[in-house]
């Protein structure tokens, strides 16, 4: 099934670790732990186990900006197989939450990104499909998803020459969430012109048409929903057209000719229509056992709240088949017990997958954290009368169950945390708790490391900035507040270097592409708190300045330093400074360890005669290709671009920034988008604020 494709061949030390995981798997080890300093490979390790157990793959990321990168990365190893990505596909995020003690409810509130949606659903409609699936996901994976029985119910299969009546598709159609729109034509929609009927599938890039004479289906056409070029067999087959017109689509092999097409739903979540009448039922009777315990505790107030929006929410049901927050009463539809955990991607799953979980210190606590503050928020809501408490069950899994799910799993991390060593299967040559991949395949070595005073700190890391850009060296400032963050990067702006920062206001699959543009030396400086750490993979920096190093806590704990000085592990000339007026213990420990791993690495270079060089990697190419602005959400997320621009940019470019927000707000005004030209104008006397 997997093809790997690769110019790379594993060296002796990582053969050696991807035989000890491969060993462990075919074995039934469940649990294995692979600790690879930065830069050892462990990506590659990764693909050549996948191509030697031949299993679907899960890679578990603990953020979108290393899970993008990782994306990338396997898709470039297995261009021939299904390679897809699952993250969360909210760019702006508000649950539904209500405040008692300012009686305060906030509805739910969100922007979805359109292109992570798409491929979200690529990746469960894949799995559906064929076995060659490797996922790389965020922790999102483990929240409510629906049925993976009740979605592959829905596929509507289409045929040239089968029986149907136009009327029929629509109706399906729109059990599959699919909208008619006639003049909007975009993913998730579909349109009627006479006898045809035009569906944009929402997992793919272009779009079918099917034509009809009387009650048959007489061709099956696909087409470029912009130009409306219609695609021909051989372009549908061509790799070049393959990138241009749905690539993740047609390798499934969904569409091998023009006579038939599969269709899956447009949401994840299906609610069976069969289960309808029995849901409703249900959902009235434990309404009213709650309204009546409401009642019997004196919350009247609230007991008619639930009632009116309860009802509200099943006559919506009723009559088009969903409601807003429909997801609170999957279990009914579900037909789960009440507790019994949801169903997630992992449950689109064969039972024999194999489970990666990258930087899994921070991804274990990640997945075992999501649960409680869910339930806290909701039961609040349950309370009050603002939902049933079926909503308890709408949920990410709890820990327990997401163990139970977890396939032959390994642990990959340069600094595993207490589960991992607990879990970690023995290496039968070294009597090591976990399987260590320690050096480089060139040879190089963990950076040296300076500690300095903090008194003058700014302007001694001034100098070694300007030595590094000198000799076309990136940096990397690490700090502990976003407010520093901001005031450095401004002060350096004024001194003329290239700098920006990042930080959570940034939209998802934009933070890949500033660090893309360091790299390219459009920065030569990157300020951050806490997204500097894991896996980014940045061959370009060749000093890493960690500020107040010494403040012991969760961001410069022995994992967050060790992490943090893996940033410059890259290069040939790396090197950190750790600026601090005392030497923490947490200090002593990373510094520690990673003397102990130049030693392992510089007895290793000596004895297998390698000279150290600096790792040459790519710049690989964008998830998303930039685009014209098609909707509402990608004209906030110009804004929210633009501001970035503006925080980042020196005077002269913030006022231009400005004089085009103004053009933008008036062009919006004249073609009567009052709402988004009134969004830009309240942008506007925020900048000229700051």
């Amino acid at each position: 099934m997997f093809k790997l494709k690769s110019d790379y061949k594993a060296t002796k030390a990582q053969s050696k670790a991807i035989d000890e995981i491969v060993e462990g798997i075919t074995s039934g080890n469940k649990h294995q732990t692979l600790l690879g300093v930065t830069g050892s490979g462990k990506t590659f390790v990764t693909a050549n186990v996948i191509n030697k157990i031949q299993k679907p793959t899960l890679i578990i990321s603990h953020n979108k900006t290393l899970a993008g990168q990782l994306y990338q990365e396997f898709k470039s190893f297995f261009p021939e197989n299904a390679v897809e990505y699952f993250v969360s596909y909210y760019d702006y995020y508000q649950p539904e939450s209500y405040m008692p003690a300012t009686d305060t409810y906030i509805e739910k509130d969100a922007d979805i990104n359109e292109e992570i949606d798409r491929l979200r659903l690529s990746a469960t409609a894949s799995l559906i499909t064929r076995k060659d699936v490797i996922v790389v996901a965020s922790v999102s994976c483990i929240y409510n998803l629906g049925s993976p029985i009740e979605y592959q119910k829905q596929i509507v299969k289409l045929k040239t020459g089968m029986k149907l009546r136009i009327e029929d598709l629509q109706k399906r159609l729109i059990q599959l969430y699919y909208e008619r729109s006639d003049f909007d034509f975009k993913r998730g929609t579909y349109r009627t012109r006479g006898d045809t009927v035009d569906i944009h599938p929402s997992y793919q890039n272009f779009a079918s048409r099917i034509e009809f004479l009387g009650e048959k289906i007489t061709s099956i056409k696909h087409f470029d929903p912009i130009s409306g070029k219609t695609l021909k067999e051989e372009e549908l087959k061509d790799q070049e057209a393959l990138s241009k017109a749905g690539e993740d689509y047609l390798k499934r092999n969904m569409v091998t000719n023009n006579d038939y097409l599969i269709i899956y739903p447009a949401k994840h979540y299906v609610a069976p229509k069969d289960n309808f009448e029995k849901a409703i039922e249900e959902i009235r009777r434990d309404l009213k056992i709650q309204v009546e315990s409401l009642e019997k505790v004196g919350k009247k107030m609230e007991a008619y709240r639930l009632s009116q929006r309860t009802n509200y929410d099943l006559e919506m049901i009723k009559e088009i088949g969903y409601c807003k927050g429909i997801e609170n009463y999957s279990r009914y539809f579900d037909g789960r017990e009440k507790g019994s955990p949801p169903y997630s991607l992992l449950d689109f799953f064969p039972k024999d997958y194999t489970l990666f979980i990258d930087e899994s210190h921070i991804t274990i606590p990640q997945v075992r954290g999501m649960y409680n503050g869910d339930q806290a928020r909701k039961q609040t809501l349950i309370d009050y009368g603002f939902r049933l408490p079926s909503a308890l069950d709408n949920r990410p899994l709890r820990f327990d169950e997401f163990e139970r799910r977890m396939g032959k799993t390994v642990y990959t991390s340069a600094t595993p945390g207490p589960w991992e060593l607990s879990k970690g299967s023995p290496s039968k040559s070294e009597g090591l708790p976990f399987i260590e991949l320690l050096v480089r395949p060139t040879g190089l070595v963990d950076p040296e490391i300076t500690i300095l005073p903090s008194e003058g700190q700014i302007k001694d890391l001034e100098a070694r900035i300007k030595e590094k850009i000198k000799n076309k060296g990136r940096v990397l400032v690490t700090t502990l507040t976003k407010r520093m963050s901001e005031e450095l990067s401004d002060y350096f702006l004024t001194k003329g270097m290239k700098v920006a920062y990042l930080h959570s206001d940034i939209v998802t699959l934009e933070r890949s592409d500033i660090l893309d543009n360091l790299r390219k030396g459009e920065y030569d400086v990157l300020i951050g708190i806490n997204l500097l750490r894991e896996g980014l993979d940045l061959p370009e920096v060749s000093l890493v300045a960690i500020l107040d190093a010494d403040k012991e806590g969760f961001l410069r704990s022995e994992t967050s330093l060790i992490q943090t000085m893996g940033r410059a592990a890259r290069h040939i000339q790396g090197e950190v400074v750790m600026y601090a007026d005392k030497t923490t213990g947490s200090m002593e420990r990373a510094i520690a360890e990673v003397a102990r791993r130049r030693k392992i690495q510089i007895e290793y270079n000596k004895e297998n005669d390698i000279t150290p060089t600096s790792i040459s990697k790519p710049i690989r190419e964008r998830i998303m290709e930039k685009t014209e602005l098609k909707d509402e959400t990608s004209k906030i997320d110009m804004l929210n671009l633009e501001q970035y621009e503006f925080n980042t940019s020196t005077k002269p470019r913030q006022i231009a920034i400005i004089k085009s927000l103004e053009q933008k707000m008036k062009s919006a005004a004249e073609l009567l988008e009052f709402e988004l030209a009134a969004k830009i104008r309240d942008k506007i006397r925020e900048l000229k604020k700051k």
